[in-house]
């Protein structure tokens, strides 16, 4: 059986290296063509979120490093659905986010799921 990942993203994109740490796990493991998905879950979902400015607080917007997600090959982005609601109105409309019903439903298509 092949190994498929699922990278789990729960922690705000900015204050805590975590969430970028585990993108940049997912964007290595599709790199060497692993099937590769992420899931947004709790802060986590703030990620997707559209015209982020995080200059005032010294940092990178995230949204550049999401876009590369297709290009390194990543299935798919997973948000719960309930969660894509609430940030539906200022998700990025660049990126193509796929609601998800249950989590653990999710996690069961997976070999592999990741949180840090």
């Amino acid at each position: 059986m092949s190994r498929r990942y699922l990278f789990v993203i729960d922690r705000a994109p900015y204050g805590d290296w975590s969430g970028r740490e585990t993108l940049d796990m997912a964007l290595s493991a599709a790199a060497f063509d692993q099937p590769v998905a992420l899931l947004f879950a709790g802060p986590g979902v703030h990620w997707l979120r559209g015209g982020q400015l995080p200059k005032a607080i010294e940092q990178k917007t995230v949204s550049r490093n999401l876009a590369a997600a297709a290009i390194f090959g990543l299935e798919a982005l997973y948000v719960p659905e309930d969660e894509l609601e609430r940030i539906r109105a200022d998700a990025d409309e660049n990126l193509e986010i796929n609601p998800v019903a249950s989590i653990r439903d999710l996690e069961d298509q997976y070999t592999d799921v990741v949180r840090l």
